[in-house]
């Protein structure tokens, strides 16, 4: 657990990982989402847009954490995510995510998990690596469709959670990740509840455990 936690605070991902630079405002907000990791954090309160904050902001910075979390996250798993173990990109029996993004694959198709991922991945770091969605600088404002792009990005990245939790459960217990991807997992679930960024209907995979390990955040709705 150690080992997992320290490589994780010090951003080691399977990919480059999006970075803020120090002194914007960006920055600022991004290291106060990222204390969420720290033991003892009421996750409900701090992922509450902070006074006086941009809501446009606040969830930038929570889309690049999310992003280069989920990486980490499912970059301990990828010896074990292949075609061969996960010839589909599924959540259990009921649930298959079929891949399109209007260019290459223009129709929804079946692809095994690690392809599926990959291109994942690849279109959600063009999105936030775009200026022009997600502006760097205070002076560019941010495009009309930004939180529709959020939703699906977040839409997108929860799949990969689902697919993890249901297939690669036991490989996150092996390496004693376990209780730190929980804390991932419950703090994205607060974030996504708390803003409505992610449909109901997505998150069924993951009910019965969210039940069990985010059980003050249903209770209150």
């Amino acid at each position: 657990m150690a080992n997992f936690v320290d490589m994780f605070h010090k951003g080691k991902t399977f990919r480059p990982r999006k970075k803020f630079e120090p002194g914007t405002l960006k920055y600022s907000l991004h290291k106060r989402a990222q204390a969420s990791l720290n033991s003892g954090i009421n996750l409900k309160q701090v992922v509450r847009l902070p006074r006086g904050e941009d809501l446009n902001d606040w969830v930038a910075v929570h889309v690049v954490d999310f992003f280069n979390r989920i990486n980490l996250i499912y970059g301990t798993v990828t010896d074990f995510c292949r075609e061969d173990t996960c010839p589909t990109m599924s959540g259990g029996p009921k649930f298959e995510y079929l891949w399109a993004d209007r260019s290459k694959y223009k129709k929804p198709t079946h692809l095994p998990a690690p392809q599926y991922i990959a291109l994942l991945m690849d279109w959600v770091e063009t999105q936030i690596n775009n200026d022009e969605v997600f502006p760097v600088t205070v002076d560019v404002p941010f495009p009309k469709n930004f939180i529709p792009t959020c939703k699906k990005i977040l839409t997108r990245l929860f799949r990969v959670f689902v697919h993890v939790y249901i297939h690669h459960f036991e490989s996150l217990v092996a390496i004693g990740a376990e209780a730190h991807v929980n804390t991932c997992y419950k703090h994205f679930y607060y974030f996504i509840r708390e803003f409505d960024l992610v449909s109901r209907r997505e998150l069924e995979p993951l009910a019965e455990m969210t039940r069990r390990i985010c059980k003050d955040q249903l209770q209150k709705r």
